[in-house]
């Protein structure tokens, strides 16, 4: 997978050569293609800002510069034009591509949003700075390729360079061959092994420590045990830490030993949960009472000679 970024500060990204990722990018499972915006300028100074239309604070960065640098960077990233300036800077073929730029007036990112991107063949991201690029770019760009604006959370920081760090990590974690343990993805936070929750507490060496005790049912073998732990734990952090994601719970998610804890936090029910598992519970007794052994007091139906 293929992902190139088009910033001003190329060095904002050089953590992507570190842990992971670095490794990724070293035996070839992703490349990165870092582009300076500032080569497809003209002028004395390189400027990529101007004022923005309608008055205000800050400045806005140039449509016809992004584009020009867009299209290059589309149409052959490894040439000298837009030669790679940092980390990943082995070229690879470039495919159909979808662009990525980071704002904080786009749709949240989400896990969901990384597992839809891991599938794409290549993304190219587009890092804005001052008050954000020109939405002329933005819409030109959708004329001839998918575009998705993204927000990482609810703030605004400096620049797209950071967002842009995250969303590369979250994505190239689902890449195949990026984590030693691809089940690793499974079971994080808002992974498909625990649907609309975030993960258990993790323990590890010593057992003991400052008088804080491991959960024994994690040191017991039991995995059955353990499995069922993680997942009471799931739902109590979620309730305590992530109460919106609670309130998204669908009765489909949760079972009756969910239910139990449920109960026990105080936490609202979604709806037909209580009665679901009560008409389970109810078909259990049945199905157990006619499996009950026959008895001389209960000689069950007669049955004629």
């Amino acid at each position: 997978m293929r992902f190139d970024i088009i910033t001003i500060f190329g060095e904002y990204l050089t953590p992507l050569r570190e842990s992971l990722l670095g490794k990724a990018i070293g035996a070839g499972t992703m490349t990165v293609g870092i582009h300076d915006l500032r080569r497809w300028t003209h002028d004395v100074h390189r400027a990529v800002d101007d004022a923005p239309y309608g008055g205000g604070p800050g400045m806005v960065m140039k449509p016809d510069v992004w584009w020009t640098a867009l299209q290059d960077v589309l149409a052959d990233p490894s040439s000298p034009g837009t030669a790679d300036d940092g980390p990943g800077n082995d070229p690879a073929p470039a495919g159909p591509a979808t662009l990525i730029v980071p704002t904080p007036a786009g749709e949240r990112f989400t896990q969901a949003t990384a597992a839809e991107l891991v599938r794409a063949e290549r993304l190219v991201f587009a890092c804005g700075r001052y008050e954000g690029i020109d939405q002329r770019f933005v819409e030109r760009a959708a004329s001839v390729m998918p575009v998705r604006e993204l927000s990482i959370g609810d703030y605004v920081l400096a620049g797209g360079e950071v967002a842009v760090l995250v969303i590369i990590e979250a994505i190239a974690r689902l890449i195949p061959g990026v984590l030693g343990n691809p089940d690793s993805a499974v079971d994080d936070s808002f992974g498909t092994g625990i649907p609309g929750l975030v993960e258990a507490p993790s323990y590890t060496r010593p057992p003991a420590f400052d008088g804080l005790q491991v959960p024994e049912v994690l040191r017991g073998g039991n995995h059955a045990a353990i499995v069922r732990h993680r997942r009471d734990e799931s739902l109590r952090r979620t309730f305590r830490n992530r109460p919106d994601l609670f309130a998204a719970l669908t009765a489909e998610l949760l079972d009756a030993e969910d239910l139990a804890v449920l109960d026990e936090v105080g936490a609202p029910v979604p709806v037909g949960l209580r009665e679901r598992v009560e008409a389970e519970l109810a078909a259990k007794a049945a199905k157990k009472r006619r499996r009950r052994p026959r008895t001389e007091s209960d000689p069950g139906p007669h049955r004629p000679m």
